[in-house]
Formats: structure tokens, sequence, C-alpha cells
């Protein structure tokens, strides 16, 4: 089975995006997967977001599941994402729990 497909979506308007690259390489090469294989690719305009149901940036997708899935009423928009961490708090970059368990299911699906 090949690699999971490990994408990070952003908007330039949104200063976070930058660190979350760097935690998801560190995360994917934790996993034991290739972090040059992650796709960074940017969401320029509205249609474009509403198309991705991009709710912000950034945003993490693995085999094209959010890391965090947004809720059913979430907007899609050129906006800076807000997540709400494991402990309660709010934050611009994703929990890095989340992201690892989600990189680690995918990557032992990958070796099924």
């Amino acid at each position: 089975m090949p690699a999971p497909l490990v994408e990070l979506l952003w908007w330039e308007g949104c200063p976070s995006w930058m660190r979350t690259l760097e935690d998801l390489r560190a995360a994917v090469t934790e996993a034991g997967l290739d972090p040059k294989r992650i796709v960074v690719r940017e969401i320029d305009d509205e249609e474009q977001a509403e198309a991705e149901r991009f709710v912000g940036s950034p945003t993490i997708l693995v085999d094209g599941q959010d890391i965090q899935p947004p809720g059913e009423d979430e907007p899609t928009g050129l906006t800076c994402r807000v997540y709400r961490l494991r402990d309660g708090r709010i934050s611009p970059t994703p929990d890095p729990a989340d992201l690892r368990e989600a990189l680690a299911r995918a990557a032992a699906a990958a070796r099924a």
C-alpha cells in the first residue's frame, strides 16, 4: 500500500502556517514517513476555499481527511484557523497529539 497523502493547505494572510509546516515535518518523520512527500498547497481565492472546504489556514489533511474535522456549519474562506487543544486552550496550530495520532493511524494503514 502506498504512503498516506499528507497535505498542508495554507493562506498567505495567516502567519502560523510556517510553524505548522515545521511541526508537521517533525511529526511525519516521527511516524516513519518521508517529510519530503508533504504536499503544501496555497489556497488563494474564495472559490478555491469553497471547493476545497477550506475553513482556514493552516489545515492538515491525511488521505483527504482533516486531522481536526470542522463542524458542519463552519464557514469556508480565506481566514486564519483556530484550533482547540486537548487541554481546552485555543491555538493557531493543531494539537501535536492530534497530528501524531492521525499520522500514526495513516502510517499503520499504509503498512497493513
